[in-house]
């Protein structure tokens, strides 16, 4: 403190001509003496023009020094530490989509979601990403649950907060691309169902794939936000990713993510990116980064300081691993700086509680240890990814084959032209990758996904493919060069072909049935029965399985199933046995729910119990069964595969869904009798969500078909017969 009132009776003395020359003397003594080998007069001189300059207006100085004496005072007190104005800070929440997508592959139900909308639009956030990605999907694949209608309900309750999707640009939210017609009627659909923002990338950074997407977002009122996928390699610069955005600007965007899907974009990175970013171009940058390289937080702080103005995080519970950063812990870093996001932290602490109570019924059972991966500096797969990954190798009885995989990958996207790993391109490289090592020799199974990167169906590749990779993957077929839409007719007007007209109740069917048919078409079935004879869904299953191994935390009990048939039902069949009897019937089959019971003269059977007396399923050991063990039509697949095959078969390669078509209405491949010649494709299986056609060894006859469309297969089961000629 005497140091201080000693400085304070100095500036008071300022004014008079006595006082200021003691400034004036004092320096130049240290200055004198500091400076002991140089020459003493020009070290005096300038000194003393420089105090001269300092205290030339007196007055002027004393009051522009006045704020510094007051602010250093106040920076001893934490409470007067932020700034009068602080600089906006947005904040987009991914817990409702990408969060869930990254750490419980997709898994959160709609009814989680509408217990804490509420909470979740009142916190203050930017926007709330909640659809896109691969929520459509799952929700019609795994949870029985319409995309469309999850949409309107959230809509109809957040009236504060815009609504965010993730499009894929011309992929729209599948693996393919789509004509334009489809996309822009799903856009148009997507902005009636309550989507405000859209956030449209493509996966090889092709703005090509973005032309028709920006275009019908701007046309339908929606916010367009352009993307640049962040990725690092030989051909990935500063400078090519400036002359992406750009192009993107001139395209029509509101605004200008960088998508770091891995989280590998560093702090400097981000810095340098951005700055580069901001000096070319006029739109708002956000940043959308994960944890899964630890480097999340500090890539965030830098980015904000060299100019993004929005960040994408995720609630604490929901963050970290493969998801985005917390967004309590940006909030306490922020809050030491200019910049203010202004959430509410009561709000915040009510949604973290939610989720913490909701995880343990909702998160898999393989959730990595540490909450780092180093090994993603070196395979740069996206979050998302990453646990999709392991529940597809945990599918083919492959999980301990995961580091293969992991060393093997980056081989494959150098092979590939190094694309960023985003969907579809993250699907289509860490698929072949798995096929790779699975087979044990590199591109001898290769999915029809890959072909069509190979040949140009996605785009253009940030490198040039090497001839000899694509002649082993293509044979002969020929590249295309243009912009991949071009060559699709228009979808809309042939879109239920088909399709059983009576599944269809409103066009958001249509769109759904059109960017996933099988698993659509099954949803569609599923929902059309009565709600007391719907299956379990196998969402519902796979969290029994892993709770009855003893993988996961106890879950709540799921209803069991419904029995096969109705009480009811079975006292008609009762009636139905005799008149079997009199016709001399040897066999009537009833189907329902694609399940068969056959009745024959000695009784009634179906592929789980025996049903000779007539009695519905209703025993606890029977209810375990039908829950914990795939639908019945995997049985039912495994009994005809485990028939005696006469003569040599084609074998699946790996575990996955036979299909004998291409899709609802398509005509099948072969049939049996065919004469095919070698190579040519006799049915499909999909695997982790990527089709692989299985093609005839040698010119054959296709004798018999050992499974029915849409039977689960495994691993080296025989799916046809063949007969060599």
């Amino acid at each position: 403190m005497a140091t201080t009132t000693k400085r304070t009776k100095k500036k008071a003395a300022k004014p008079k001509k006595a006082a200021a020359k003691k400034p004036v003397k004092k320096p130049v003594k240290k200055a004198v003496k500091k400076a002991s080998k140089k020459p003493v007069k020009k070290t005096v001189k300038r000194t003393v023009k420089k105090a001269a300059r300092k205290t030339a207006p007196a007055k002027k100085a004393t009051a522009r020094k006045a704020r510094p004496t007051i602010t250093a005072k106040a920076r001893k007190s934490p409470v007067a530490t932020k700034p009068a104005k602080r600089i906006p800070l947005r904040i987009t929440d991914t817990t409702l989509r990408d969060a869930h997508q990254s750490l419980w592959a997709t898994r959160m139900r709609t009814s989680d979601i509408m217990e804490i909308i509420d909470v979740i639009d009142g916190a203050g956030y930017y926007s709330l990403e909640v659809w896109g990605g691969a929520t459509f999907d799952v929700c019609l694949r795994f949870l029985r649950e319409n995309p469309w209608e999850r949409l309107r309900q959230i809509k109809s309750r957040a009236k504060k907060t815009p609504l965010q999707m993730l499009l894929r640009g011309q992929n729209v939210l599948g693996y393919k691309h789509y004509p334009d017609d489809l996309l822009d009627r799903f856009v148009e659909l997507a902005v009636e169902n309550g989507v405000d923002i859209f956030r449209i990338f493509d996966a090889l950074n092709d703005n090509r794939n973005l032309e028709q997407a920006i275009k019908s977002v701007k046309q339908h009122g929606g916010h367009a936000q352009g993307t640049i996928c962040y990725t690092i390699s030989p051909v990935h610069t500063v400078d090519e990713y400036v002359r992406i955005a750009m192009e993107q600007v001139a395209m029509g965007i509101d605004s200008l993510v960088i998508k770091d899907m891995a989280g590998i974009l560093s702090p400097i990175s981000a810095e340098k990116l951005i700055k580069a970013l901001v000096k070319n171009i006029r739109v708002p940058i956000q940043l959308h980064t994960h944890s899964t390289s630890g480097m999340g937080t500090a890539t965030y702080v830098e980015a904000v300081r060299a100019g993004a103005g929005a960040i994408d995080c995720a609630i604490s519970v929901m963050s970290g691993f493969s998801s985005q950063p917390p967004v309590e812990t940006m909030l306490a870093i922020f809050d030491e700086t200019p910049y203010n996001a202004n959430l509410d932290v009561e709000a915040l602490r009510k949604i973290c509680r939610f989720f913490t109570g909701l995880a343990p019924s909702r998160k898999l059972s393989h959730q990595p240890i540490n909450p780092i991966d180093p090994e993603i500096l070196l395979h740069h797969i996206p979050g998302g990814m990453i646990s999709n990954l392991r529940s597809q190798l945990e599918q083919q009885g492959a999980l301990d084959k995961l580091p293969d995989v992991l060393e093997e990958l980056p081989r494959t996207r150098k092979d590939m032209g190094y694309p960023p790993l985003v969907t579809p391109t993250s699907q289509i490289i860490g698929v072949q990758a798995v096929m790779n090592v699975l087979a044990g020799e590199r591109y001898a199974m290769v999915p029809q996904e890959t072909k069509d990167y190979v040949r140009g169906l996605y785009g253009r590749s940030p490198a040039p493919i090497k001839p000899a990779i694509k002649r082993k993957i293509l044979g002969k077929i020929k590249t295309i060069t243009g912009r991949p839409a071009d060559r699709l007719k228009p979808m809309l007007p042939n879109a239920t072909d088909g399709i059983d007209p009576k599944l269809i109740t409103t066009e958001e069917d249509i769109i759904s049935f059109c960017l996933f048919p099988e698993p659509a078409n099954d949803f569609f079935k599923w929902r059309d029965l009565p709600l007391e004879e719907r299956p379990s869904t196998p969402a519902d299953l796979e969290r029994v399985k892993i709770e009855q191994e003893g993988k996961g935390r106890p879950v709540p009990a799921i209803a069991p199933p419904k029995p096969f048939l109705s009480q009811n039902d079975y006292n008609e069949i009762q009636g139905l046995i005799g008149k079997v009897n009199d016709l001399g019937l040897t066999e009537l089959t009833i189907r329902r729910n694609d399940l068969n019971l056959s009745m024959r003269a000695e009784g009634a059977t179906t592929s789980r119990v025996k049903a000779e007396a007539l009695e519905p399923v209703a025993s606890e050991e029977a209810q375990v069964e039908a829950i914990t063990e795939e639908p019945a039509e995997v049985e039912a697949g495994a009994e005809q595969a485990g028939a005696e095959a006469e003569g040599p078969t084609v074998d699946a390669p790996l575990n996955g869904t036979f299909y004998r078509s291409a899709g609802p209405g398509k005509p099948e491949f072969a049939k049996e009798g065919d004469s095919v010649k070698s190579g040519a494709t006799i049915c499909i299986v999909e695997a982790m969500k990527l089709f692989n056609e299985i093609n005839a060894p040698c010119d054959c006859k296709v004798v018999k078909f050992m499974c029915d469309h849409g039977d689960a297969v495994e691993k080296g089961q025989p799916l046809v017969v063949i007969e060599e000629k």
